[in-house]
């Protein structure tokens, strides 16, 4: 059944509904994995976050960005994970202002072992939705 005023049809809901239960599950799933290893979620993001710079080490500006938290909850949340040894400050050699967070090797243990479960279950969520057609281009600028 198709809504004449916007063009949508039942399967347009389908789809949306099954990818957004997708990944509820998949986010579900992501912060039981990172409690399973002894971390709370937010630290997980961090660890991912931070080896995702592929080499350079992050300042905390970059981090509470790529977290979309404020600086100081930033701060809070890589103090946790420097006290748990998953992370360092080192300052910046360009500019001493500057601190910038790199992983301990239990660091870099932690996120390894979480992202190999994590590309795992997302394999599965790829079979679950194959295919959400035509969502892209309509929803940019949107919020789903």
């Amino acid at each position: 059944m198709a809504s004449a005023r916007n063009g949508l049809k039942e399967v347009d809901y389908q789809r949306l509904a099954r990818f957004r239960y997708a990944l509820r599950q998949f986010l579900r799933f992501s912060e039981d994995a990172a409690r399973d290893v002894g971390i709370s979620p937010g630290q997980y993001q961090l660890l991912l976050f931070i080896r995702s710079f592929g080499g350079r080490a992050p300042i905390v500006a970059e981090m509470a960005e790529k977290l979309q938290v404020r600086h100081q909850s930033a701060v809070g949340l890589i103090d946790r994970c420097e006290r748990a040894g998953l992370v360092a400050r080192r300052a910046d050699p360009d500019d001493g202002r500057r601190v910038r967070v790199v992983l301990t090797a239990k660091g870099r243990r932690t996120i390894s072992r979480l992202v190999s479960l994590h590309l795992r279950e997302l394999a599965g969520l790829r079979r679950a939705v194959p295919s959400v057609p035509h969502l892209a281009p309509r929803s940019q600028g949107r919020r789903a």
